[in-house]
């Protein structure tokens, strides 16, 4: 991806080398256990919706980290060109969607804010841990990402390549999106009714993370236009990340075997092949009305 002479962000919070002394955990047993480790390879949404399942968590105290000899942890340089990259990458959206919004008469768009941690962090829906992935609060309006969660990708998932940690966190802005239109609130309605973690209420948090992969499509193909990032391979490498992040591929990774009821991301098929729809289109109007429209079965 060449992002060469591009702006970072100024939207971001820099958290890393703050540790959280967490007051409650992620939840009881294996099953808080289980949920964590499907979650952190989810790229999952509204960090709301994950606290739904994990239960309710309490607060945390914010401290320095520091290594053996007490001094202020220092990263990286790999670590720091994530950093860097990913508010390149956060920038990127905030030009393509505010011209985005304007062209397609979507209103004003509200740049969201990015804030980089290291292992748990607060947050406006509750207290937040790499765990869960990269995650977008609403409450707040911010993405929350501990860059670890990229190692997770390359090491765990064999996704690797910088347009598929892109594809991360555009589709967290595609969350945010969701959010300013009024989607996000709407299915987050329709799930409440339901009953979280029911099956009816798990077809329709699908919707949520489908529109995101669309979204983050559809940011790939203005950005590409605007800014000739797109290079050889890349898209290859989202639509393999997209693959290795479907519910089915990663429950039988799991357990051998993969329980439709219980999805709520996607089949890997589904998220490619909304990603792709959005990059091949670029019309914003159009996946939204699909995500909301179609019939489960059909998305």
């Amino acid at each position: 991806m060449d992002l060469d002479g591009r702006r970072e962000s100024t939207n971001v919070e820099d958290r890393r080398g703050m540790s959280g002394g967490a007051k409650a955990g992620l939840g009881g047993g294996i099953m808080g256990i289980i949920i964590a480790l499907v979650a952190m390879f989810m790229g999952g949404g509204d960090l709301g919706s994950i606290l739904g399942q994990m239960g309710q968590m309490g607060g945390i105290t914010m401290q320095e980290s520091t290594d053996q000899n007490g001094q202020p942890v220092e990263f990286s340089q790999e670590e720091q060109e994530l950093a860097t990259f990913s508010k390149k990458i956060l920038g990127g959206t905030e030009d393509v969607w505010s011209k985005i919004f304007q062209e397609q008469g979507l209103g004003e768009y509200k740049d969201p804010k990015m804030v980089l941690y290291s292992g748990s962090t607060s947050t406006a829906c509750g207290q937040g841990q790499a765990a869960m992935g990269p995650f977008y609060c609403s409450g707040d309006q911010s993405l929350y990402l501990d860059l670890s969660f990229f190692m997770t990708m390359k090491q765990q998932l064999g996704a690797d390549g910088d347009f598929s940690y892109a594809y991360v966190i555009a589709h967290e802005v595609g969350h945010h999106v969701e959010y300013l239109t009024g989607v996000l609130q709407q299915i987050h309605s329709k799930m409440a009714r339901y009953g979280q973690g029911s099956a009816q209420a798990n077809k329709e948090s699908v919707r949520i993370e489908l529109l995101a992969d669309y979204l983050a499509g559809c940011w790939a193909h203005y950005d590409n236009a605007r800014f000739g990032s797109v290079q050889d391979g890349d898209l290859e490498e989202a639509i393999d990340c997209a693959q290795k992040i479907g519910d089915d591929y990663l429950q039988k990774r799991a357990q051998g075997y993969a329980m439709p009821e219980s999805f709520t991301h996607g089949t890997s098929q589904q998220r490619m092949r909304w990603f792709k729809a959005g990059y091949q289109t670029g019309d914003v109007k159009r996946g939204i009305n699909s995500a909301m429209q179609l019939d489960y079965s059909q998305l």
